[in-house]
């Protein structure tokens, strides 16, 4: 599988709302909506996309480990301002917030099992949430989180600090998102290609809203609670690959 390099950077939207101008920008299109139109067809459209990253932490690949694997001390306040609710031992539901194009939004709320590592390997996986019915979409999440210890390469202040930690531990993980989307008449009325570059575009800015913030978030929450300085952040962002279903 070929791997590609996105060169452009994720933008911050405020409380998660992604608007019309910044999925598709001088599209030139307009579309006339009428209660007829605004009806969702039968059949819905797919969007399929893998990301990949990584994180460096200061810490062997044990301290990393413990920190992971107690999720319900920092789950909630890295993942914040996004909503969380426990619904299980290690699951949580997450209204991830408002996204869309063409006046067309959905707000996805998504149940998330973090299951406990195999072997220094994480997964999270999309489970239903109790009570919950997504109208009009469906996400299917599925990461993989791999701790691999290296050579000292952060940016100790003091050189005491490589004595007491002489490794870091990167943390690379993979994503597999599958999105669902029953759009209303009048997005199928638009040209194929215009409605997948809108989707998958609307999809990668809904990852990196999501991860950018959470990565972040959880670095940053692990070295402050072990009083670690933060190391130099890191933009690189890996896209390998899309797929979207429009004949469906």
């Amino acid at each position: 599988m070929q791997s590609y390099r996105s060169t452009e950077q994720p933008a911050e939207v405020p409380n998660g709302v992604i608007h019309t101008a910044s999925v598709l920008s001088n599209a030139g299109y307009s579309v006339s909506v009428t209660e007829d139109t605004a009806q969702p067809v039968n059949e819905p459209m797919r969007f399929y996309s893998q990301f990949e990253d990584h994180m460096e932490m200061c810490a062997d690949a044990h301290t990393v480990a413990q920190y992971l694997d107690h999720h319900h001390e920092w789950f909630h306040r890295c993942a914040h301002p996004m909503k969380v609710e426990p619904i299980g031992t290690n699951s949580y539901a997450l209204l991830i917030g408002r996204f869309g194009s063409f006046g067309y939004e959905v707000e996805p709320k998504i149940g998330l099992d973090l299951l406990p590592q195999q072997e220094g390997i994480y997964r999270i996986e999309t489970v239903p949430v109790p009570g919950y019915s997504a109208v009009g979409y469906d996400v299917d999440f599925r990461a993989a989180m791999e701790l691999v210890e290296g050579l000292p390469e952060c940016n100790h202040e003091a050189q005491s600090d490589r004595a007491v930690l002489p490794v870091t531990t990167c943390v690379q993980w993979q994503l597999d998102l599958t999105v669902m989307i029953q759009f209303p008449r009048f997005i199928h009325a638009l040209p194929k290609a215009l409605v997948q570059s809108t989707g998958d575009r609307l999809l990668r800015q809904i990852i990196r809203q999501v991860s950018t913030r959470l990565t972040h978030k959880v670095l940053e929450d692990f070295h402050q609670t072990h009083g670690l300085t933060i190391p130099k952040r890191s933009n690189r962002w890996f896209f390998r690959k899309s797929e979207t279903d429009l004949d469906s």
